[in-house]
């Protein structure tokens, strides 16, 4: 598969802040968030969160095909859809925008998979400085910050105080554990750092 980046010059991430990874399939039976590992590895560590957390959370979200095309058309019929291979939504996304002066729109993040793995990265970052110290010790942290990403961090908040997620939120927790496996292997793949550095605490 050919790389290539469909941002128009000018109008989002530099060059530099681009990664260049391919453009996910337009088949949905095709796409492997697994080989997104080496734009997964990279902004993780400018974040400074665990890779296979990062990973996890794009194999969660997998869950609905990525091609800009498709997201295109999906735009069209639902304006504040999600966006990007992490689907990430609008209000969701300049909120990191701010925090971290990103380069770069909303909607570049259906265009440009390293980019919105960038920004998925980041907005874990600051799920985790959100996430107190001491948490109920049924969820990992790693776990509570997937659920943050998936319901927001006030519900992270509650859930690390001990208040039981609700059925989706639950759901995705469990996605969450089954894929971590497979996210392990597609870093220890990449043959980069130890997949196994969580963070966990």
């Amino acid at each position: 598969m050919t790389r290539q980046s469909t941002v128009e010059s000018g109008q989002g991430p530099s060059a530099a802040d681009r990664d260049e990874v391919r453009v996910p399939p337009i088949r949905p039976g095709a796409y492997d968030p697994s080989d997104y590992a080496e734009a997964v590895m990279r902004g993780a560590e400018e974040a400074g969160v665990s890779p296979l957390l990062v990973m996890t959370v794009l194999h969660n979200e997998a869950y609905k095909p990525h091609h800009p095309l498709l997201e295109r058309l999906w735009q069209w019929w639902k304006p504040e859809a999600s966006f990007g291979v992490a689907n990430m939504h609008r209000a969701t996304f300049e909120r990191v925008r701010r925090a971290h002066d990103l380069p770069g729109r909303w909607q570049d993040l259906r265009d440009d998979p390293g980019f919105a793995i960038k920004a998925a990265a980041l907005h874990l970052k600051d799920l985790d400085r959100r996430l107190p110290r001491r948490h109920v010790r049924r969820y990992s942290r790693d776990e509570l910050l997937a659920l943050g990403y998936n319901t927001g961090e006030r519900n992270m908040r509650a859930f690390a105080r001990g208040v039981p997620p609700g059925p989706m939120a639950r759901s995705y927790l469990r996605r969450f554990r089954a894929y971590r496996s497979r996210a392990a292997e597609a870093l220890a793949r990449a043959g980069r750092g130890d997949p196994r550095d969580t963070a966990d605490e």
